[in-house]
């Protein structure tokens, strides 16, 4: 007989599992606190729980947790996670601390179909989405790791893999991380970054309760864009655009656009200039990001000058525009870097 898997089920179906196994209801509910507000991963560990329920969950349930198969630590502080899942795939997450913050960069998918030309994530070609237990997971050991408990942290769906690819895995994630019974993290501290899937923006728009939202833009006209990401030729940038000025802000809320600069590629300032043009009728900041070098990609980094040129002419056209600082370039754990290969072995 399979076991149930526990890692990713909400409250309900923690609840009919207990009763599946012929337990009252509430044994459900102290198994969801015990999971998810605890973060107590061993069963044993469970001590609010009766010995015989443990035992029975033993028998006919598991927590599928990913092994920790590569731990690297950057000089910036960064620490990137090669994580092992269950049936052998496996997925990278990054620990970025600051002074001011601590913020986790967790995996949608192993790998990524969106094949943007500038992204050694991408190159590595796309395996399978992960369920909403996987990606939980993912928070949950990094928190052990990091003794995060209790703490405030700041989530971002940007690692490997498109998150709007896998949206009902990663709304229910969500959930679960930001229910005050779950994990009883902050929803104003959880960001969702995608390439811009038409569907899954539609479908997120349409949540009741959901991450912010960031758009991997990288370029200031469809022509640009389609050379350095496919997904231009499935969602074209007007279109995206367009979603983007109907899309349901809260009260406060904006839209991040993400801009990858490329040296000679997208980083001039008439390149900022089109870019002004085209967010105007959008509530929202740009974040400015420094392309971050991959073995085996001919793309290459803008010096500090032109970057600051680009953000001063969004800043000059009204805009908030900030840049943000590459973390972990040296472990191969920045922004497009991600590649789920040991040793720094791209794959590429």
């Amino acid at each position: 007989m399979d076991r149930i898997e526990l890692l990713g089920l909400d409250l309900d179906e923690l609840c009919r599992v207990a009763e599946s196994l012929g337990e009252k209801v509430f044994r459900g509910k102290q198994l969801y606190h015990q999971l998810y507000r605890r973060q107590n991963l061993e069963l044993d560990a469970m001590t609010d729980i009766s010995r015989g329920f443990r035992t029975l969950l033993g028998e006919r349930a598991r927590l599928g947790l990913p092994a920790i198969r590569q731990e690297q630590s950057s000089a910036d502080g960064t620490v990137k996670y090669l994580l092992e899942l269950a049936d052998g795939d496996r997925v990278e997450s990054v620990y970025l601390p600051e002074e001011d913050r601590t913020t986790l960069c967790l995996s949608t998918q192993v790998g990524c179909a969106m094949r943007c030309a500038f992204c050694a994530t991408g190159a590595a070609g796309f395996v399978r989405d992960l369920g909403a237990g996987e990606i939980l997971a993912q928070y949950l050991v990094i928190s052990r790791e990091q003794r995060l408990l209790n703490q405030s942290v700041n989530i971002v769906f940007m690692g490997m893999g498109e998150p709007l690819l896998n949206v009902e895995a990663v709304l229910k994630a969500f959930a679960i991380m930001t229910d005050p019974a779950g994990c009883a993290l902050s929803r104003q501290k959880i960001t969702l970054s995608t390439c811009g899937v038409r569907a899954g923006l539609a479908r997120l728009a349409q949540a009741t309760v959901r991450p912010k939202l960031a758009v991997s833009l990288n370029a200031s006209s469809a022509e640009q864009r389609r050379r350095l990401m496919p997904c231009e030729r499935q969602y074209p940038l007007a279109e995206l655009l367009d979603d983007c000025r109907r899309f349901p802000l809260r009260r406060g809320e904006r839209i991040t656009f993400e801009y990858i600069l490329i040296h000679d590629v997208n980083d001039q300032p008439d390149d900022a200039r089109r870019l002004a043009r085209l967010l105007r009728g959008i509530r929202c900041k740009i974040n400015l990001i420094a392309y971050n070098e991959s073995p085996g990609l001919p793309f290459r980094r803008p010096d500090e000058d032109t970057v600051l040129v680009f953000q001063k002419v969004l800043v000059d056209a009204g805009y908030s525009a900030f840049i943000r600082k590459s973390r972990g370039p040296d472990i191969q754990a920045a922004c497009g870097q991600l590649t789920a290969q040991p040793d720094g072995v791209t794959g590429v």
